[in-house]
């Protein structure tokens, strides 16, 4: 089973930045689209960016425009760039390619 690290989650005031970043198994990520989800308590897991492996984006309306996906192949990384962050913005974060186990997640809080 394939399973990915996701970090650099944290505490951050509204209007501030934080960069996740996703590290997967070489073998496998450049041939997979990488999907970040979130899940805040009490809902569902949603995801908000996906980057295929050509490199071309999508994001949840929610974060237009805040955020961006990004990813190295080289470095088998992805990494999730939140800008102007907001209190609805706090979750724990994930990364997944498609087949995956799900990580631990990485914990983002933005205090209203």
């Amino acid at each position: 089973q394939v399973q990915l690290v996701e970090s650099g989650g944290g505490l951050v005031q509204a209007g501030g930045s934080l960069r996740l970043s996703c590290a997967a198994p070489g073998n496998i990520f450049w041939r997979n689209d990488v999907l970040w989800f979130r899940q805040s308590t009490g809902d569902q897991r949603e995801v908000v960016a996906t980057i295929t492996t050509d490199g071309k984006t999508d994001y949840a309306d929610s974060v237009k425009g805040r955020f961006t996906i990004s990813r190295d192949n080289a470095k088998n990384t992805a990494w999730l760039q939140m800008n102007d962050l907001k209190p609805e913005d706090t979750a724990v974060y994930y990364c997944k390619l498609p087949g995956s186990t799900w990580g631990q997640g990485t914990q983002v809080t933005v205090p209203s």
